[in-house]
């Protein structure tokens, strides 16, 4: 079993999507270029999507132009359509993630598509990206693999058909996405189980929220299964603002700090990490979810109650 993971930081995306307030442009470019400096493996920057739809990320190009790019950190752009791709490669994003839906009611709900008809349009939307810009990696995010809000369980079977389906399409990755925290352990062990074992040549990554108090369960049981690629977002921000109920994203710094306390590596610097974490609610004007940083880390200590003597 692997030593190492690898974190992807959606805090900018899918932390921010859903705030009551719009974050300016240079906060955000502040809190991506932060973020760069952590030793995060992957920042999803912003989203080219329709401002009508996601507002608070209508200034997707003027982040994009506006950021520190750092080596080794994969600067990815979610794109729900062609025009959105093609504003994506024109920003010179390293990744385009592709989303979708499993379930049938929130492909509706959230992109006007059921996932046949989403494939549909990805045939047509990797070629291009493969013709303009060959070496930016393609992923597709599929939502509610786990459970759909207005659907209920959704089959296994059917996840691994949609999974399937994009490997032929030539796709670089696929993210498994638990959209509002319905799944248990089990649950993630066994289809990651089944992914990895089917499509060894795909990246698998795990996007977990916490709705349910599950989300790092969740995400142990997915390593365990094999994955090294998990999203997480900062501070435990974020949710989709098409599936109801949806609350945030598993946090970064408490993932990174379950891994780290269990020897595991993930390449980032905690305390700079947690230090970016303080700033959010000053940011999103509220106070966030992440334990750790009200906690601090395991081994920090604190002085014996005056009069205890040892």
């Amino acid at each position: 079993m692997t030593r190492r993971v690898r974190i992807h930081e959606v805090a900018p995306r899918d932390g921010l999507q859903i705030e009551s307030r719009f974050v300016p442009t240079e906060d955000k470019i502040a809190l991506i270029d932060a973020l760069s400096a952590t030793g995060v493996a992957a920042i999803e920057a912003t989203s080219f999507t329709s401002p009508k739809a996601i507002p608070n990320l209508a200034d997707a190009s003027e982040v994009m132009a506006g950021i520190q790019r750092r080596d080794g950190v994969r600067y990815v752009a979610l794109v729900p359509n062609r025009r959105g791709a093609e504003r994506a490669l024109a920003s010179g994003a390293d990744e385009l993630n592709l989303v979708l839906s499993a379930s049938d009611s929130h492909g509706l709900a959230n992109l006007r598509m059921t996932p046949w008809q989403s494939l549909e349009r990805f045939a047509e939307l990797v070629p291009l990206a493969r013709d303009r810009a060959p070496a930016t990696r393609l992923n597709a995010s599929l939502s509610t693999a786990f459970g759909c809000p207005f659907d209920g369980p959704v089959p296994p079977a059917r996840v691994l058909d949609i999974v399937a389906r994009l490997a032929a399409l030539g796709l670089d990755g696929v993210s498994l996405c638990d959209t509002t925290g319905m799944a248990n352990p089990h649950q993630v062990g066994e289809l990651c189980q089944q992914v990895l074992a089917r499509h060894p040549q795909l990246d698998l990554t795990l996007h977990l929220h916490n709705t349910r108090g599950m989300g790092l369960a969740n995400a142990l049981a997915g390593w365990q299964a094999g994955v090294i690629r998990f999203d997480a977002a900062l501070g435990g921000l974020g949710g989709c603002p098409f599936a109801p109920g949806a609350t945030g994203n598993v946090c970064s710094e408490d993932l990174v700090h379950m891994f780290e306390e269990m020897g595991i590596t993930t390449g980032v610097d905690l305390d700079a990490l947690m230090r970016t974490a303080e700033t959010l609610p000053g940011l999103v004007g509220h106070e966030i979810p992440g334990q750790v940083v009200r906690a601090g880390r395991a081994d920090r200590r604190y002085p014996l109650p005056a009069g205890i003597a040892r």
